[in-house]
């Protein structure tokens, strides 16, 4: 194909996934009170499932401590198209995360036909663990890094007499930035496979630097959630299991392309041999 037909190519990959982001985004936008009253705003108020699982887990460990009664702020809206905008474009942005899975298997149809053929073998299920991933790390973050976040920052006062009025685009962006630095941190198994089967990492090389790789986890996590220490260390936990997760993988991948190798060797040298015989 010449440079041409590849931008062609290209241009229908770009039109079908927009077509499904458009699908999904019009979707949203008709369900506006489940949208914004159920999903949007549901870490902004107490019956908010994840704070009803802390104040069980609270009642069972003796600490009532954990129960959330109460959340001290009030959403407001300072602009005369305010809400309208927020409607379309948090529509826009459900269309894209819904339609995620799709985006990225019309990038892999459009990249797959230059590979080879172990390349394609190699990379069978790419579509459905990237988007399992994705999707288990956007629940983590919107039902567990968000909540945390929204909760202390909701919280924190440093005197009694001032209240906190949120402006509806920083609630939205606190909520989105958590939930979706999740959905990606929440890729990096799949990472190291590709990085892994390009030769470019190691198991040994993560073991060497899983110190500095806990030093840098813990720095996102600081970055992606508040000054909180049991926010942070929620967040840590599953990152640093998917890094063990990322090591076992590349130790995997080792394995099969050893056993690969020895088999191509296996046979030449059997071919050889019947030449040699003949």
């Amino acid at each position: 194909m010449s440079f041409i037909d590849h931008l062609e190519a290209l241009r229908w990959h770009i039109i079908r996934a927009a077509i499904s982001v458009v699908v999904f985004a019009t979707g949203a936008f008709f369900a506006k009170d489940f949208l914004f009253h159920d999903l949007i705003l549901g870490p902004s108020r107490p019956d908010f499932w994840t704070y009803r699982m802390f104040c069980k887990f609270g009642e069972l460990v003796h600490a009532p401590d954990l129960c959330i009664n109460k959340i001290g702020f009030v959403i407001q809206n300072r602009e005369m198209s305010g809400q309208l905008t927020m409607h379309i474009s948090t529509s826009f942005m459900v269309g894209i995360v819904l339609a995620f899975p799709y985006l990225f298997w019309e990038l892999w149809r459009f990249v797959k036909p230059g590979l080879y053929p172990h390349e394609r073998e190699n990379s069978r299920g790419a579509v459905f663990f990237v988007s399992v991933l994705f999707m288990v790390g956007l629940l983590f973050g919107y039902y567990i890094a968000a909540p945390l976040s929204i909760n202390f920052l909701a919280g924190y006062v440093v005197d009694p007499t001032i209240e906190n009025q949120i402006d509806m685009q920083s609630y939205l962006s606190t909520l989105t930035t958590m939930s979706l630095s999740c959905a990606f941190v929440f890729e990096l198994p799949m990472i190291v496979f590709f990085l892994a089967k390009a030769g470019l990492v190691s198991p040994e090389l993560m073991q060497m630097y899983r110190k500095h790789a806990i030093v840098v986890i813990l720095i996102i996590a600081a970055v992606i959630t508040p000054p909180d220490i049991s926010a942070q260390i929620i967040v840590t936990i599953p990152v640093l299991l998917l890094y063990e997760l990322s090591i076992h993988i590349a130790r995997v991948v080792r394995r099969g392309d050893t056993a690969r190798l020895n088999a191509k060797l296996a046979r030449q040298s059997g071919n050889d041999g019947a030449v040699l015989t003949r």
